[in-house]
């Protein structure tokens, strides 16, 4: 075989990059952070691009929300409370930035047992091993109770977590966020599937008073959303099926109802981006109007970053 033929290069059109439109500039480069310097200053010295842009994105929309009247809805998961962000979370409730907490189960189990023991998050492997895991009776007296009392007095099962916590004065309730809601009165709704949860393990399991408090909180989680029209927001933390499925089997009822349940914001925050929160949180919603972001990392360094960003969004505004 002989020579091979190469393409001729000197026909090409070129232009000069000076001249050409870029993506990134100087401009939205970061600032390095310095010893001593304020959160607004380290916020500010980010670079503005992708997804420290969508940060602050996400935060402005909390507080435009709130600013107009809207919903903010933080759906969380089980990993969310194990990993510190309790009292971030009841920050932001308490400054009332967030107006509707909703979680699975685990996330509510775990709050409870910091509540009262100061301690949660058993190991597995070992307990698995010897058939113990899961049977802290004492957890599962309360959680059980409570979809006990919710179903007799058709109140929320969150709601009853939370008062019975209350009630019983636990020694680190003040840390509890489910606690925190039924203090101020906001919704915190619990959607649990029966089995999922370590409580469900044990005889004082009431199948019916958990589906009644369950699907309570679920039409309460659903007239909140009813709401998010023109301006709410919805923010997924680490629940990558119960939350996002429950989020848009409310969103369908809310639009069945009205037509007006458009133009708001999504967000998912997790350590990995799963099907379902993308799909059902972040892309869907929005489709014919609002905006969604996805922000990748762990929740006990982005959950607090993005409460700074609230604070000082809060602050300019």
């Amino acid at each position: 075989m002989g020579i091979l033929e190469e393409i001729d290069l000197t026909g090409l059109r070129t232009y000069s990059a000076g001249q050409r439109a870029s993506k990134v500039t100087t401009r939205a480069e970061a600032v390095p952070p310095k010893a001593g310097m304020t959160i607004k200053d380290f916020l500010e010295g980010l670079p503005s691009i992708l997804k420290a842009d969508d940060l602050k994105a996400v935060a402005q929309a909390v507080v435009h929300a709130r600013r107009k009247g809207k919903p903010v809805i933080a759906m969380i998961g089980g990993h969310v409370i194990k990993t510190g962000c309790s009292p971030i979370l009841i920050d932001l409730v308490k400054k009332n930035f967030f107006t509707h907490v909703a979680s699975n189960g685990a996330a509510a189990i775990h709050d409870t047992e910091l509540a009262r023991f100061g301690h949660t998050s058993e190991d597995v492997a070992s307990q698995l091993d010897d058939g113990s895991f899961g049977m802290a009776a004492d957890t599962a007296a309360l959680v059980n109770q409570a979809a006990k009392t919710a179903a007799l007095t058709k109140t929320g099962f969150g709601q009853s977590v939370g008062q019975a916590l209350l009630k019983e004065n636990a020694p680190y309730v003040n840390r509890a966020l489910i606690a925190c809601c039924a203090e101020k009165g906001i919704p915190y709704t619990l959607h649990v599937a029966i089995g999922t949860d370590i409580v469900h393990q044990h005889p004082s399991a009431d199948g019916a008073a958990i589906g009644e408090a369950s699907l309570r909180d679920f039409r309460i989680f659903a007239a909140t959303v009813a709401k998010l029209g023109n301006g709410g927001v919805v923010l997924n933390f680490g629940s990558a099926v119960i939350m996002p499925e429950i989020f848009l089997k409310a969103l369908a009822i809310a639009r069945n109802l009205q037509d007006d349940v458009q133009d708001f914001t999504t967000a998912n925050f997790d350590m990995i981006q799963h099907y379902r929160p993308h799909t059902n949180v972040v892309n869907r919603p929005v489709l014919k109007g609002g905006k969604g972001y996805s922000i990748t990392g762990h929740h006990e360094i982005m959950i607090p970053l993005l409460a700074a960003a609230i604070h000082e969004a809060s602050v300019v505004e």
